[in-house]
């Protein structure tokens, strides 16, 4: 379906000024919540076959399960007459698109608390490198029980959830208490919609006790409203992400991690990120394809999950390369680590650390951003842009669309639809100083120029806080 027969009328691009809407649910009681709760266990007990292979295999999903199952720990109680905002950011990706969020809010309003909860492990990670494990928890499952616990406990002024982690008990219990859930950085992808739209009476009573939606754009903001939401309570404010993208020439610990890598500077490097299953096989053959052209290019891999490294190291020898492993040559790595041959082998570099994405970016002539030629709906290309990259991308990008649009009609963007035609862009980019660096600064610009979308929606929130 095209974006022009999605849309239903939007209010405005940016928000309004009219203040908020009153809170306080008008929902009578009902017994839904523990209807919920019911479908809960059932889907519960589907998922533990998942669950103990994520456990035993993949290490993954092993901790934090007591405040998973009861909500938050006794000391995240609130101490003090200090008002209090609970951010919720469910993965990696919404932790780093909160942060500045945050920061700005604290800034705005240094009487208010922030704590912060999430659901993955790596999630938990990171929130607790930016915001200090004090006050960063686990975000508790939707049991009726468990949420009460945690509104209790936290005793938060508004509730902001990141993109679209909304949950109906937490919906409609803090709707009920008057605490107003605010959604930022909006994302509903139209496969999300559609299977949201199959619960029924149970979405709609969910989303229409949200307070406030600031979407990512027009098609998601209709999408919301297709669900429920009134036009009143919703905004289009454009992505956060163009916020966080950090715009640099340069990143701290790049020239570190090219020396330990062996990645030599005079030649290209194509930079593969976020990669998904099915994908890094298709680079491959891309690789091959392209290395008959430009024999000097040099590939860097790195999937998006960690689990998925070994697995990707393995494909990558049994292509018949060498794989040389970020987490076996570290910054500083003495010569009795074999060092790749600059000429005359193939080698693939293989980022298998967390939080050195950008510093593969910073290096590449030309970067490949994935999860979009496998059917993932991509991954983000904002941050590639900041860092003035051309990009090539695969034709799934549901998850990034408006941003990828804007940066395919700046000209800062290709798609592929297959791994020859990925090779033959490869090629072209890489094989064109000037095309490269119109790419690049066009990609830059288009960053600059979205910016916003952070402080609209700490506006916003600052409304709520205010009024209430």
């Amino acid at each position: 379906m095209g974006a022009s027969s999605e849309f239903l009328p939007i209010k405005s691009r940016r928000l309004a000024t009219g203040g908020c809407l009153p809170i306080r649910s008008t929902l009578p009681s009902c017994p839904m919540s523990w209807f919920a709760n019911i479908v809960y266990v059932f889907a519960g007990l589907a998922y533990v076959p998942v669950l103990t292979y994520q456990m035993i295999a993949q290490h993954k999903n092993r901790t934090g399960w007591r405040e998973k199952l009861t909500g938050p720990r006794s000391s995240l109680a609130k101490t003090s007459d200090r008002r209090r905002v609970w951010v919720h950011a469910v993965s990696l990706g919404e932790i780093n698109a909160a942060r500045l969020f945050v920061e700005r809010l604290e800034a705005a309003d240094p009487s208010l608390e922030v704590v912060i909860s999430t659901t993955t492990d790596t999630g938990f990670a990171r929130g607790c490198q930016l915001f200090g494990a004090d006050r960063v928890f686990r975000y508790p499952l939707d049991f009726s029980w468990a949420v009460r616990n945690a509104i209790r406990t936290i005793d938060p002024a508004v509730i902001v959830l990141v993109e679209l982690e909304v949950w109906y008990n937490l919906a409609i219990i803090a709707a009920k208490r008057g605490i107003p859930v605010c959604v930022i950085n909006g994302r509903l992808t139209e496969r999300s919609c559609k299977r949201l739209a199959m619960l029924g009476p149970l979405s709609r009573r969910m989303f229409k006790a949200l307070a406030w939606i600031g979407a990512q754009d027009d098609p998601i903001a209709s999408r919301f409203m297709r669900l429920g939401v009134t036009d009143d309570r919703i905004d289009v404010t454009g992505s956060v992400k163009w916020d966080t993208a950090e715009v640099a020439d340069r990143i701290d610990g790049q020239d570190e991690l090219a020396a330990a890598m062996g990645i030599d500077a005079e030649s290209p490097l194509w930079v593969c990120g976020s990669t998904g299953p099915g994908e890094e096989a298709m680079i491959l053959d891309a690789f091959d394809s392209v290395r008959a052209k430009l024999p000097n290019l040099q590939l860097a891999l790195i999937p998006r999950k960690p689990e998925r490294f070994d697995e990707v190291a393995a494909l990558i020898e049994k292509r018949g390369c060498s794989c040389v492993r970020r987490s076996e040559r570290a910054d500083g790595s003495d010569s009795s680590i074999p060092h790749p041959e600059r000429v005359g082998h193939t080698h693939v570099y293989l980022g298998d650390t967390m939080g050195e994405l950008r510093k593969f970016y910073a290096l590449a002539d030309v970067v490949f951003v994935g999860r979009s030629l496998v059917p993932m709906g991509g991954s983000d290309p904002m941050e590639v842009a900041a860092l003035a990259k051309p990009i090539v991308t695969g034709l799934d990008m549901a998850n990034f669309r408006d941003a990828s649009s804007q940066l395919r009609e700046a000209g800062a963007l290709v798609q592929v639809d297959s791994s020859s035609a990925l090779a033959l862009q490869i090629v072209t980019i890489a094989s064109d100083d000037t095309a490269r660096k119109q790419m690049g600064q066009a990609a830059k610009e288009t960053v600059l120029k979205n910016r916003g979308a952070t402080d609209d929606s700490v506006r916003k929130i600052l409304e709520f806080l205010k009024a209430g």
